[in-house]
């Protein structure tokens, strides 16, 4: 599809499912995706639509290549390295979206699937846990980062971080805690370490829920950190920009 189109349709790839205690009050990933993007396109697609499509990668629920415009990879708690059946035909998927010159967004599982499989590696951190709102600084300007900022604050829940950048890849944020937490190949692929769809609640629920793996410290600066503010909006309309460029 190209950005003449009146309607840019976009695809959500699961790759997991937001726990059932949690989905009444925040929804599912799919649910947290289209708030985030629809308030985004009424900002940034003034003479366009946007036509969102759930397909669950774990289901190896995948259209054809070129049905969207661009596909948004959602965030897991698996990792990328795990033996689960449906990470290989995801991969597989994702090199035809590349071969049909469609886009490619990337977050949290999504990022570090994208490095792992196309030259990079991503593994567990030697920092560990990176949760509550993390700040990360912009080193490589885009053409879609409008209105720019030199610095965003995501809220974050991980365990792994990229490690290594895959082939072709130019890094585009990072932060001490994670210094790979971003990067974009050519103009087809961008990625974030960072969770722009989430909402602080939510990112309170995980906290909480995990507290004994996170570690009192951990939990405790995760905690006092949502009092900060967050630039997941922001994100949301560089996403638009750029599965419409």
């Amino acid at each position: 599809m190209k950005s003449s189109e009146a309607t840019l349709r976009v695809g959500i790839l699961r790759t997991d499912q937001v726990l059932p205690q949690f989905q009444s009050d925040f929804g599912d990933y799919p649910d947290m995706f289209r708030r985030l993007l629809e308030t985004a396109a009424e900002a940034c697609l003034p003479t366009r639509s946007l036509s969102l499509h759930d397909y669950d990668a774990r289901q190896r629920q995948f259209p054809a290549a070129d049905a969207c415009s661009g596909y948004v990879i959602t965030g897991s708690r698996h990792g990328v390295y795990d033996d689960e059946p449906w990470i290989e035909p995801l991969v597989a998927f994702l090199r035809e979206v590349i071969a049909a010159e469609r886009k490619i967004v990337g977050i949290c599982f999504g990022h570090q699937l994208v490095a792992h499989f196309f030259g990079g590696e991503a593994r567990p951190a030697d920092a560990g846990w990176g949760v509550g709102v993390q700040e990360i600084r912009l080193v490589a300007q885009q053409p879609w980062m409008i209105p720019h900022q030199d610095r965003l604050k995501l809220l974050s829940s991980h365990k792994d971080q990229v490690s290594v950048l895959p082939e072709g890849a130019r890094l585009i944020a990072t932060s001490p805690l994670c210094p790979i937490a971003g990067f974009v190949i050519d103009d087809q692929i961008m990625t974030l370490q960072g969770h722009p769809e989430f909402v602080k609640g939510y990112s309170r629920s995980l906290m909480e829920m995990r507290r004994e793996i996170l570690g009192e410290s951990t939990f405790q600066a995760g905690m006092e950190s949502l009092s900060g503010s967050v630039d997941g909006d922001l994100v949301g309309r560089w996403m638009i920009n750029f599965l419409s460029a």
